[in-house]
């Protein structure tokens, strides 16, 4: 009897320490210092919609699926708001870096506000992940070590959309640029494209970000009389071009049609099907493309209200990556972090067998989509139609082209 007692107390002992231990694992958890990842963005301005709470909720998202810790240490979230203005972006990021100890910096919506913070990354040695710009610069002549160019480039968006264009026989174009850095980087890749499969190029006029009218530049493209209206422009600067274009009768079954260089669910669902069917464009994620995009989506719809655009998504999906390989590493050493992250493919809801190069680019396949006509749309947020699948090697501009020196050329 008294062995019996002393195994049970011995039990008891043993079973009271494991339960003491986790609950002291936890609070030591719970008191370390926190790993912090910065959403930096648009909150409240002309790109709210495809950054802003949405994309702070996709990184929170991927925080609470990966577990909330990583190392014995929570981490958290921040977020600020960059106005679109570089200035602010690099002043926020340099607090964050200096004094705040943020390891990560994801979404950085705009070519212009990316590029000024993955400087500070490159100098800081920490991480700058422009999920939400695509100029093709970012990944040439200006990319370096730290920075993770995850969603897109305007070389890749211009490749699949202008080559689609081009067979259906709009071999004209004309160009509505946003006067700033991806509006221009994307008018350049894509008068390439179109130089290089026989096409012409009638002209372009320039806009500011956030332009609310664009009568004078809709009628300069409708007067060009070129087949193709390439909008090089993005989020209400795209919507806002879209309905003048409607309002002066240009639609896409008359003789000029548009094309949106850099287009977002949320701009169809400002819209309406009414306005944007027919429209051609390249993306690289839909919400409704199988049962993975659509169970992870439609988490994020509870959270959010809204079905997520493809650069949620890569938020997302970028940040669960970068956690992965901390785990994976155990540091939180920038440099040990990011060859780990070139290394391991990456293989989620967003995309399946995706790679990053050394110049911080990722590479995934894309996909060219139109958007249904009202009859076509059969419930809530159904508004593409998959035209073609654009493997990886086809959409990114191959290493031997780069300018980035961080890659070896063949």
């Amino acid at each position: 009897m008294t062995g019996r007692l002393g195994e049970t107390a011995l039990w008891l002992w043993l079973a009271a320490f494991g339960v003491l231990s986790i609950t002291s694992a936890q609070a030591q958890t719970a008191n370390a210092k926190p790993i912090k990842i910065g959403v930096l963005g648009d909150m409240s301005g002309y790109n709210a919609d495809i950054s802003g709470k949405g994309a702070v909720e996709a990184v929170k998202m991927a925080v609470e699926d990966f577990g909330g810790n990583v190392l014995g240490r929570p981490i958290e979230v921040v977020s600020a708001d960059h106005q679109n203005k570089p200035d602010i972006a690099s002043n926020i990021a340099r607090r964050w870096y200096d004094t705040e100890d943020v390891e990560v910096i994801t979404d950085i919506v705009g070519s212009g506000n990316s590029l000024a913070v993955m400087s500070l990354a490159n100098e800081r040695k920490k991480l700058a992940f422009p999920v939400n710009a695509s100029s093709s610069d970012i990944n040439g002549k200006f990319c370096n070590p730290y920075t993770l160019q995850y969603n897109f480039d305007s070389y890749a968006l211009a490749k699949a959309t202008t080559k689609a264009i081009l067979k259906t026989g709009g071999d004209s174009w004309f160009f509505v640029t946003a006067d700033y850095t991806f509006g221009h980087t994307t008018q350049k890749d894509v008068e390439a494209f179109v130089k290089e499969g026989g096409g012409k190029v009638l002209g372009a006029v320039r806009h500011p970000a956030g332009t609310a009218d664009f009568s004078s530049f809709i009628l300069a493209a409708q007067a060009s009389g070129a087949k193709v209206i390439a909008l090089a422009n993005a989020s209400s600067d795209t919507v806002n071009s879209i309905r003048t274009a409607s309002e002066y009768g240009i639609t896409r079954g008359g003789k000029q049609t548009l094309a949106g260089m850099l287009y977002f669910i949320s701009d169809t669902h400002a819209l309406g099907l009414n306005l944007a069917q027919g429209l051609t464009f390249t993306t690289s994620f839909y919400w409704d493309m199988n049962d993975e995009t659509r169970a992870w989506s439609k988490r994020y719809f509870a959270r959010v209200g809204k079905m997520p655009t493809m650069v949620h998504a890569a938020n997302y999906s970028a940040i669960m990556h970068y956690l992965n390989n901390v785990k994976a590493t155990g540091s939180l050493d920038a440099d040990t972090v990011m060859a780990s992250m070139k290394k391991m493919p990456i293989n989620d809801f967003y995309t399946k067998g995706g790679k990053i190069r050394d110049d911080g680019l990722m590479i995934h396949d894309l996909f060219l989509m139109q958007v249904k006509a009202p009859q076509e749309s059969k419930y809530d947020w159904d508004y593409y139609k998959l035209i073609a699948k654009v493997p990886a090697e086809e959409a990114f501009r191959p290493a031997s082209e780069s300018q980035c020196p961080l890659l070896k050329k063949s």
